[in-house]
């Protein structure tokens, strides 16, 4: 039997704890600094590059497939934006939504069930890493269900003041942290793995 497939939760948040401003779901332009750092970037290649199996919600599909697939083949986009976007384009991509019928980018689907129970299936089948690409939706539906295995959390140096939070009154759970880099921005990428009782 192959080892489980680690589920790894992939975000950037606030110094407040908010993943997007007060001006409503895409006020993130105080994420944007930060997501372009060299450091930043390093770690969104790292951490993603054990993953075969990304999930996204609807919103961050729509963004994600209107901007990535082209930046894989462009000579002119940041090294680390290409590798990026070549394992995105290839990669295995589930997609959360209520409303879309289908989806149109190479090796996407949508998903049949809810996020707990698709994960609960991928972690049946052979692959690496599950990672959620920034569905903070989804996201808080695997804590929930404690079906997250890693945190991985892009800690921006800003006070915005309002808007969603990640976290919210729920299941409580510790974490260990086992790796840490600042950026040139001033952010922090950090890594928590899940601590459970044997």
């Amino acid at each position: 039997m192959s080892p489980q497939r680690s589920v790894v939760a992939n975000i950037a948040l606030s110094l407040d704890g908010r993943v997007t401003g007060p001006g409503g779901e895409y006020d993130m332009g105080w994420i944007v600094p930060h997501a372009l750092s060299a450091g930043a970037r390093a770690h969104m290649v790292r951490v993603t590059g054990p993953a075969t199996t990304a999930l996204l919600g609807r919103k961050n599909y729509q963004g994600f497939a209107g901007f990535w697939p082209a930046v894989a083949g462009d000579e002119n986009a940041h090294p680390d934006d290409r590798t990026f976007a070549g394992w995105l384009n290839g990669v295995e991509k589930v997609v959360f939504s209520t409303t879309l019928t289908e989806v149109e980018w190479d090796n996407a689907r949508l998903a049949s069930s809810d996020p707990a129970t698709t994960v609960r299936e991928l972690r049946r089948q052979d692959g690496g890493d599950i990672i959620v690409l920034a569905s903070s939706s989804v996201i808080r539906q695997l804590l929930d269900a404690d079906e997250v295995d890693q945190l991985s959390i892009t800690l921006c140096p800003e006070l915005v003041g309002g808007g969603a939070r990640l976290f919210e009154d729920g299941p409580a759970g510790s974490w260990k942290l086992t790796d840490s880099t600042v950026t040139d921005s001033g952010a922090m990428c950090l890594l928590y793995d899940r601590s459970r009782e044997e």
